[in-house]
């Protein structure tokens, strides 16, 4: 039997962990604690530098490709401009959430890792005044596109490839080519990030020997904080806000609504993939919410790589989580480019794990925080996946009530 990579990546988790705690207990001036905690760097480096590697390509098609697959819908005009604008709203209030959440309750406050000190050193001499830097970052989003490209600015290349979708959506049938090579790339690089997710658990298991070995056991303890945070605001958004959002509306009542989609909601707790929930999702709307088979057939699909509240809440969040450990502070202007950053990875992100660590380096680079930091995310991910995707799923079947009864 095969085993899954969710629980390789566990495995590896918890390996890591013990072999950690075992150095630690060591200590640290042992030889056998630095030559393991040594070792350990070189492989979770490695880990890490493929991830960066394959980061650009990635994100620059998925978001190309994301955006332009609305030209396949320029018939219904209309339809295609609510969803849009309903799902940049609807995650917008997401990300807010989220970071108001890790703001308040600040998970990971007051721990100083010497796992990010090189990277905590990196940020610190970027330091500038709120208007400088404010200033600094609005230059810094249109650049020449091969030189963003060459130099990984993560925040240029997203903006160019919003301007690259849209322009494909209005170009239409002329750049169906150009499309398809794009989605070819795309294809390719997922390719590539599946090769190097063989390699993930060893990759984990050696950056967590290198963390738990290095610090003390207070981190357990704030990333348990920060698991609590991130499922309370995540059903925060799902129980409270989303249907909020349908009552005023549509004044369809959260009960009716719970009752009619709740097949699809379990489906996606417990497969933690909005494209394998789909079939569900469409006929749940269709047969148990009576919405139109045309809506539910352009909102679901697209929902399912545009509509990502859950995800873009907990990757804002954790941004703010990993700038606690590392003891950064963000100013206002940087917890913006967080939101902005985490919402526009969101758009047409692919619905695998391995794609979503990824774009979750995006959103920690975008301000400079150390992309090791997944070394402590991963670990917890797959428990709060389940919530997030029936969130995200959640959120596109409000989304094609609200539709239909905005465009009627």
């Amino acid at each position: 039997m095969k085993i899954s990579l969710n629980f390789q990546i566990f495995a590896g988790a918890v390996l890591g962990i013990a072999i950690g705690l075992a150095l630690a207990a060591l200590g640290k001036d042992a030889a056998i604690t630095q030559q393991g905690v040594y070792l350990a760097g070189i492989a979770g480096g490695v880990f890490v530098d493929l991830l960066k590697m394959v980061l650009v390509p990635l994100v620059f098609t998925s978001i190309v490709v994301g955006v332009a697959n609305l030209r396949a819908h320029h018939q219904i005009h209309r339809v295609w401009i609510t969803t849009l604008i309903y799902s940049l709203v609807t995650m917008a209030i997401s990300v807010t959430v989220g970071i108001t959440a890790a703001r308040i309750f600040a998970p990971g406050k007051g721990l100083n890792l010497e796992m990010f000190q090189g990277a905590i050193h990196g940020f610190e001499t970027k330091q500038m005044p709120v208007g400088e830097f404010f200033a600094s970052f609005l230059h810094s989003l249109f650049l020449n596109p091969f030189a963003a490209l060459a130099q990984g600015n993560v925040m240029a290349i997203v903006v160019f490839s919003l301007f690259l979708g849209i322009a494909l959506v209005v170009g239409g049938d002329r750049y169906l080519n150009l499309l398809m090579l794009l989605q070819e790339l795309f294809d390719l690089s997922l390719r590539i990030v599946g090769w190097i997710m063989v390699i993930a658990p060893l990759g984990i298991m050696a950056l967590l020997i290198k963390l738990v070995a290095t610090q003390n056991i207070a981190l357990l303890g704030s990333v348990a904080k920060f698991v609590i945070v991130i499922l309370g605001t995540t059903v925060l958004h799902g129980l409270v806000i989303l249907p909020l959002i349908l009552y005023a509306v549509t004044r369809i009542s959260p009960f009716t609504f719970f009752r009619g989609a709740r097949e699809a909601l379990v489906t996606a707790f417990a497969t933690s993939s909005s494209s394998a929930t789909m079939p569900v999702t469409l006929r749940c709307m269709e047969q148990n919410l009576h919405v139109n088979a045309s809506i539910t057939g352009f909102v679901v699909p697209l929902g399912a790589h545009l509509n990502m509240d859950g995800t873009a809440l907990y990757e804002a969040a954790a941004a703010l989580f990993v700038a606690n450990l590392a003891s950064i502070d963000l100013n206002l202007v940087q917890q913006l480019v967080v939101c902005f950053t985490a919402m526009m990875v969101s758009i047409g992100a692919p619905g695998i794990p391995s794609a979503g660590m990824v774009t979750m380096i995006v959103v920690l680079q975008s301000v400079g925080l150390p992309a090791e930091a997944i070394a402590i995310l991963l670990p917890i991910d797959r428990l709060l996946d389940t919530v997030r995707t029936a969130v995200n799923v959640e959120g596109d079947m409000v989304g094609c009530l609200v539709v239909q009864k905005l465009v009627d």
